[in-house]
């Protein structure tokens, strides 16, 4: 019953098949249903630009902005709020409970994101890690 409220949509990388723009499984699109939807709708707001989107030009999230920026405590916040604004405004079906980022502690330019949310139809809580490259 949750799945038909969160939703089933194309799993996310199309393209493995270039000649047709497809992903498929026996001659199927391959589909993503419930949390893993809303897991992969996540990490497409996070990959996505605004203005990247023709028919959506604000669609995304503004972390893109701050590619060139260092790791300090002043652009590690702007990533926070980037991501928790996009969040907020793209994805309906959760609560975010947290953002956090932090440099990874190997590679300087690497940010590692961890997202904390709940899913609203079935109070579920989840996370994701997701790596944002500056420079």
């Amino acid at each position: 019953m949750a799945d038909g409220f969160l939703g089933i949509g194309w799993r996310f990388k199309l393209g493995e098949y270039p000649d047709v723009g497809l992903r498929t499984d026996g001659g199927r699109i391959v589909e993503a249903s419930g949390e893993e939807l809303i897991r992969q709708s996540i990490w497409l707001i996070l990959s996505t630009a605004p203005g990247e989107r023709v028919a959506r030009p604000d669609f995304g999230c503004g972390i893109h902005d701050l590619v060139f920026g260092t790791s300090t405590p002043e652009s590690i916040g702007d990533v926070i709020k980037a991501v928790d604004d996009a969040l907020v405004r793209f994805e309906p079906r959760i609560d975010v409970l947290d953002v956090d980022a932090e440099a990874h502690p190997e590679e300087p330019n690497l940010l590692v994101i961890q997202i904390r949310y709940a899913i609203r139809a079935t109070n579920s809580r989840s996370n994701l890690v997701y790596p944002f490259y500056l420079s």
